[in-house]
């Protein structure tokens, strides 16, 4: 275990802050484009259900969506205060790319987010529609800058180094390194899988409280078939992943997987045990033959590299990424078995009706972001000890901070977080708990709005939030 020195609270700090920043752009890019979905689908129906489920979702998604930017800005200063080193270095990239994210996605969303949510009756319909599509481009475009960006520091090209400093030699090299199309397409379908998860997870709630109307019962639907198409797509690009990894930064590898000697003839996986970094082995290790080489380099006698072929500096620290790997696969399993329950639920005609699947459909509500963390601590912790893979090390890339510093400002950063976004969690709990009007069914009628705010999807009377 590291010690508690400057570095290390630094690292803590950013992995806290950003760990509670990407709850938020998920939910906002998976609800965008749901909210696209139930646009135009109200628009080629003309089924109203659509419209009050696309009001009830368009304000969770608001709430989510200011959280990110809020949560989001702070980042960008603690790339100043605490890793100065870092931008220093490595600026004349991640500068760029950042600003070309706040120049192509920020401004889009920013420009369309105020039509998408308060320009009912105020534009036209299909002007309406185009703003929904952009906001749910905007996120897209936001991702695909982010991802650039991160994936560079895992898998840096397209560069030269003059003066100690990083800069960039073919920007089409830095933008699509070797491992950014395999971590943008995760990171893109894991976004639509959190709201999917979201939205049944809510629907199931209100089915397990007896609601059967239209607008509860389509949800749960929607969210299951997206489901069910996403969950066995992202195994398959997760695996893709996994050999991209495997190729470009081995040492990550073999620390997920807790292997310490590099085993010929056929490596067998580690299901569960704990890596030993001072032992230099993985203690209680419950193993199958060959799985690892079948699962990792698709052959039944692949070589992978262990953790001692590596200076001891150089290896990430594996008992955390070893369970995170395994939390987040664990959760995809889950993924799977909701989805295939569901489709032979639907196929049996007992999908609104099965209260032991509404309730796992409930508790696994939260199980796309808890593999969504899992999935990022694996990825970021197994880049360590380098911030730039191979280029620049994370004690380079510090700021000359003292304990007392970065220690006071994690404190502060946890207290006002759980303060500022706790209370932004519970608001788009209590919003889901009082779910989506009814419509098409016998729940209980929308009453009458005052004409001045029929078109406002932000004020519906039925959702008061203060009960």
């Amino acid at each position: 275990m590291p010690d508690l020195d400057a570095i290390f609270l630094a690292r803590l700090q950013f992995a806290f802050t950003v760990s509670v920043h990407i709850i938020f752009p998920a939910i906002s890019i998976g609800l965008a484009g749901f909210l696209a979905v139930l646009e135009g689908m109200w628009l080629k129906t003309r089924d109203e259900v659509y419209k009050e489920m696309y009001f009830f979702w368009s304000k969770v998604f608001a709430v989510g969506f200011g959280m990110g930017v809020v949560s989001g800005v702070v980042m960008a200063y603690e790339f100043g205060t605490n890793w100065s080193g870092f931008s220093s270095v490595a600026g004349s990239i991640t500068g760029p790319l950042l600003t070309y994210e706040v120049l192509t996605a920020f401004f889009l969303e920013a420009g369309f987010l105020g039509v998408m949510l308060f320009g009912w009756g105020r534009v036209g319909e299909r002007g309406h529609y185009f703003a929904t599509v952009m906001v749910a481009v905007g996120t897209l475009i936001s991702t695909f800058w982010i991802l650039a960006s991160n994936s560079f520091m895992h898998t840096p090209q397209g560069f030269a180094i003059e003066n100690g400093k990083i800069i960039p030699v073919d920007w089409w090299q830095v933008i699509f390194n070797p491992s950014f199309p395999y971590r943008l397409v995760h990171m893109t379908i894991a976004a639509y899988i959190v709201a999917a998860l979201l939205v049944a997870a809510c629907a199931a709630y209100h089915l397990l409280k007896g609601r059967r109307d239209l607008a509860v019962k389509r949800s749960f639907s929607m969210a299951l078939w997206m489901l069910l198409l996403l969950a066995p797509i992202q195994v398959l690009v997760g695996d893709a992943h996994g050999l991209n990894t495997r190729e470009h930064q081995p040492a990550k590898i073999a620390a997920i997987e807790g292997l310490w000697e590099t085993e010929r003839g056929g490596t067998a996986l580690n299901l569960l045990g704990w890596p030993d970094m001072e032992a230099e082995e993985t203690k209680y290790a419950v193993k199958v033959p060959h799985l690892g080489s079948l699962i990792l380099t698709h052959s039944w006698d692949g070589e992978i590299v262990g953790l001692k072929s590596f200076p001891p500096e150089d290896r990430p620290y594996s008992p955390l990424i070893f369970w995170t790997f395994r939390i987040m696969v664990g959760m995809g399993m889950l993924m799977l078995l909701m989805s295939l329950s569901g489709l032979l639920l639907r196929r049996g005609g007992r999908l609104y009706e099965s209260r032991w699947f509404q309730t796992f459909a409930l508790y696994m509500g939260p199980s796309g972001l808890i593999a969504l963390l899992a999935g990022w601590i694996t990825t970021e912790v197994g880049r360590q000890p380098w911030t730039v893979y191979g280029i620049l090390r994370t004690v380079d890339s510090a700021s000359p901070l003292d304990v007392q510093q970065v220690g006071t400002s994690l404190l502060t950063f946890v207290i006002v977080y759980i303060l500022v976004f706790g209370l932004g969690i519970y608001y788009m709990l209590k919003l889901m708990k009082k779910g989506p009007a009814a419509g098409g069914g016998a729940h209980t009628p929308r009453p009458a709005l005052h004409p001045a705010l029929e078109s406002n999807p932000m004020y519906r009377p039925e959702d008061p939030i203060d009960r």
